[in-house]
């Protein structure tokens, strides 16, 4: 049976700075013992229904906050999620992507008083390293897998710390983890579509990196969408999806004897790159070039001319991420999400083609 001595309104102490305020603060002004607050502030069995109502009513006046720190030990939780990510910062830093999608996550994890850990590392071999200093530190409840590759040596890793994952992505591999996907191949290939109803035979295709997933899979896509609307298999550059490798590509198709009439690039920072080298070789976009880009970055709209480009909804990916493994962390198991698939936006930097 748990007493109190009468209790007042918070005196002084009530003007404590709230970052300061402590467990013992509360006990004191509350009458009660240290351990009686705690199991209170932590809805454990023991407190008498008023008495509970009276410690959270003086924590509340007192303006004490929850120590993660002092959480984490006693529920040896980190209270942190991981992102480790394999690429150059400066391609890292110029793909709006990464960006939306991570403020996607923080939408979820702000809410519930989680950090996100974001490590950028240069190669494969430090991001295996990365994941078991995260887990032999406690750093992190679980991790976003991202950029998958083919025979991904990450699942294995992973599987093999015990450490809840999610995939952004299905892997080409046994998994034992829930996946957050988009179907991305059919934007690419209304993108194809679209430039063949508009009087395109010249197509090219800026892709990324074919030892990523996605980068394979959006160049797949751009083949057959070729191959079915009777246009062959159509030029591919392949690039690394920086902006940088996106303009050196496009300066080699629009140098070549007989150039693209259109290029369909993999993300939207190198199709704006190509627009740019266009107009510094004096090509027309779209009269003389049309242009499609993939993921619907901020930015797209408002180049000019407007960024005819496939929305992937990176933020709503990150929301969706977060709530799945959140979910995996609290219940042990997770199901599959599928997000709707990436849609082709028609906006003003595709057109048909000048005369043959």
């Amino acid at each position: 049976m748990d007493s109190h001595p009468d209790s007042s309104t918070p005196d002084a102490s009530a003007s404590k700075d709230a970052a300061k305020v402590t467990i013992a603060d509360v006990a004191r002004q509350a009458g009660v013992s240290k351990g009686l607050v705690s199991f209170a502030l932590n809805d454990r069995p023991g407190v008498s229904a008023e008495t509970r109502a009276r410690i959270l009513s003086v924590a509340g006046l007192l303006g004490w906050t929850p120590s993660l720190r002092a959480r984490s030990l006693s529920s040896q939780r980190s209270f942190a999620l991981g992102l480790v990510i394999a690429r150059d910062p400066e391609v890292l830093g110029s793909d709006p992507f990464f960006t939306s999608f991570i403020a996607g996550v923080e939408t979820i994890l702000a809410p519930e008083g989680l950090a996100l850990v974001l490590s950028v590392v240069p190669d494969e071999k430090t991001e295996l390293a990365t994941y078991r200093t995260l887990v032999a530190d406690g750093r992190v409840d679980g991790v976003f897998l991202s950029d998958l590759r083919r025979d991904d040596a990450r699942i294995p890793c992973l599987t093999e710390l015990g450490l809840p994952t999610v995939t952004l992505g299905r892997p080409d591999q046994p998994s034992p983890f829930p996946a957050v996907s988009i179907d991305d191949t059919q934007g690419i290939a209304e993108s194809v579509r679209h430039l063949s109803s508009l009087g395109h035979r010249r197509i090219a295709h800026v892709a990324g990196s074919a030892a990523m997933l996605h980068g394979r899979r959006r160049r797949d896509a751009f083949t057959q969408a070729m191959q079915a609307a009777g246009l062959g298999q159509g030029q591919v550059v392949e690039t690394d999806f920086s902006i940088a490798a996106g303009a050196d590509a496009t300066r080699r198709l629009l140098r070549q004897a007989e150039p693209p009439t259109a290029i369909v690039f993999a993300n939207d920072p190198m199709a704006i790159a190509g627009i740019g080298v266009a107009q510094e070789l004096g090509v027309r976009v779209p009269d003389d070039l049309s242009i499609t880009g993939f993921d619907d970055i901020e930015f797209a709209r408002y180049v000019y001319p407007a960024l005819t480009t496939v929305g992937a909804t990176p933020m709503v990916w990150g929301r969706a991420a977060a709530s799945t493994l959140l979910g995996l962390i609290r219940t042990g198991s997770a199901e599959d999400v599928e997000l709707p698939a990436a849609r082709l936006i028609v906006r003003g930097s595709a057109s048909a083609p000048p005369p043959y």
